[in-house]
């Protein structure tokens, strides 16, 4: 794989991790407050494994081929 391309990928991770966390924190701050927006709550969990499924997603192709 190109070293462009994979210095691409990198950044692009680091962003996503980032985006994940904090929305991890916006999660808790919306359920600690009375009265809990459970419609806000879903969407940013939504959010939240969307993240998650492009980062694993970029973490796959940045593993080399193995050939079984």
């Amino acid at each position: 794989m190109d070293e462009d391309l994979i210095a691409e990928l990198e950044e692009k991770l680091i962003r996503l991790r980032e985006e994940h966390q904090d929305m991890d924190h916006a999660i808790d701050r919306v359920m600690a407050q009375q009265p809990i927006d459970f419609v806000a709550v879903q969407r940013m969990k939504k959010r939240k494994l969307q993240l998650k499924d492009m980062i694993n997603k970029i973490e796959s192709e940045m593993l080399p081929d193995i050939i079984a």
